[in-house]
């Protein structure tokens, strides 16, 4: 099974510029050990199980908590048979957009 999970954590009441405090979340997702990537909007980790993931979750969730009494949390969740989908789902797309500009 692989359980791939983007989510996006907001600190409410921080001010505008929220780049140190979301950093610890990531921190906590890369110290996991799981498969993930981030990118402007959201971080995308990948794991075996749901209690795997969700764990890193929330985890990350408590680490912007520390830092700020409220915190907003979107999420966005795929679970299907097979591993390292992390990646191939991007790679499929590439290759896609390569057989169609030949």
């Amino acid at each position: 099974m692989s359980v791939l999970v983007a989510f996006s954590v907001t600190p409410i009441g921080a001010g505008e510029d929220v780049g140190e405090i979301v950093a610890e979340a990531v921190r906590v997702v890369r110290a996991s050990g799981l498969p993930n990537r981030t990118d402007a909007m959201f971080t995308t980790v990948e794991g075996e199980t749901w209690d795997e993931v969700l764990g890193v979750v929330k985890d990350a969730v408590a680490a912007v908590e520390a830092r700020c009494a409220r915190v907003s949390l979107v999420l966005k969740a795929d679970a299907r048979a097979g591993q390292g989908r992390l990646d191939a789902k991007v790679a499929t797309v590439e290759r896609h957009l390569a057989e169609g500009a030949s």
